[in-house]
């Protein structure tokens, strides 16, 4: 009996709910903006950012290991290619190049002997070959006296090439001498220095640069180092214009072009195993920058496609 009489009070709710509905949509206001279609410049741009960094700069390792004695330049300091920019204790080296100058010397002393041995010996077999004619020596001296000749003759051979060897030794280690003396290999500013006068430079190895020392850059000609994602770096191609703004120069805006689009991508670590795909690419900037830094932050906006006068 209960079933029977809520069955039809279900029914008028529902039928209640939606007149109820029905009635508010009657009354709902639409509003539709319109505009008359005309023609505009349209641009699509790229959105990145990045930092701005020197387009050329060398990054000074040592070649010698040892203690830097003497430092010349300072942080900021703007050096010519050749300028001496620091020393290492050349003592190590100095006493390699003065042992090996004392083996040479001793070396060609040897060469003399052997040569003066030679030279008798040569005399011996001369005229014992004449004896040999006269038939007062035998055959037997005859052929003691050539051998011994050669040997005379093998012992200044050898001499020469130990010489040689000394002589290429002493060579290297001249070359490892003039290490000690570390020179600017470029014109530009001292962007970075990593050690003080009295530390210890280390010597890289294979596949490892060793530690650097200081920094020199040419902040000339400067670039923007922007990351594109994956879906957009497709859009850029070499030579498109763009506008950067450097956050330490608000409200400037500096103008540039893509020289350089990168083939490898920069993986970037999101969380658990999924990773967002940047690639780097080089927008180099238009003119001088005063007062610009190395690795200062930037933005820029790429421009990847452009339409006048578009129907839009």
């Amino acid at each position: 009996m209960k079933k029977k009489i809520l069955i039809p009070l279900a029914a008028i709710v529902l039928i209640a709910v939606v007149a109820s509905i029905l009635k508010s949509g009657d009354k709902a206001d639409y509003k539709v903006e319109t505009q008359e279609v005309t023609r505009k410049d349209l641009t699509a741009i790229v959105n990145c950012s990045g930092t701005i960094q020197p387009k050329r700069k060398v990054d000074v390792s040592a070649n010698a290991m040892g203690t830097i004695i003497h430092l010349a330049v300072v942080e900021g300091q703007r050096v010519s290619q050749g300028d001496l920019l620091m020393e290492i204790d050349p003592s190590e080296y100095d006493a390699a190049v003065k042992a090996l100058e004392a083996t040479i010397r001793s070396a060609r002393a040897d060469l003399e002997l052997a040569e003066a041995s030679l030279e008798k010996a040569t005399q011996d077999r001369d005229r014992t070959e004449d004896l040999y004619q006269e038939d007062i020596a035998s055959e037997e001296q005859v052929t003691a006296a050539r051998t011994n000749a050669r040997i005379e003759q093998a012992r200044v051979e050898a001499a020469r090439h130990r010489i040689t060897q000394f002589e290429a030794n002493l060579a290297k280690a001249h070359h490892d001498l003039a290490k000690v003396t570390i020179s600017a290999p470029m014109t530009g500013v001292i962007t970075r220095l990593n050690v003080e006068e009295g530390e210890n430079a280390i010597m890289g190895t294979l596949n490892n640069p060793g530690t650097v020392l200081l920094v020199i850059a040419d902040l000339g000609t400067m670039e923007a180092w922007v990351e594109v994602d994956e879906t957009e770096v497709v859009k850029l191609a070499l030579g498109q214009k763009a506008e950067i703004e450097i956050d330490a120069f608000p409200g400037d805006v500096f103008h540039g072009t893509v020289t350089e689009i990168g083939n490898s991508p920069l993986r970037v670590r999101t969380g658990s195993s999924r990773e967002a795909v940047d690639f780097e690419v080089k927008i180099t900037l238009e003119g001088t920058l005063p007062n610009i830094r190395p690795g200062l932050s930037a933005k820029a906006e790429i421009v990847v496609a452009d339409r006048q006068e578009a129907l839009a």
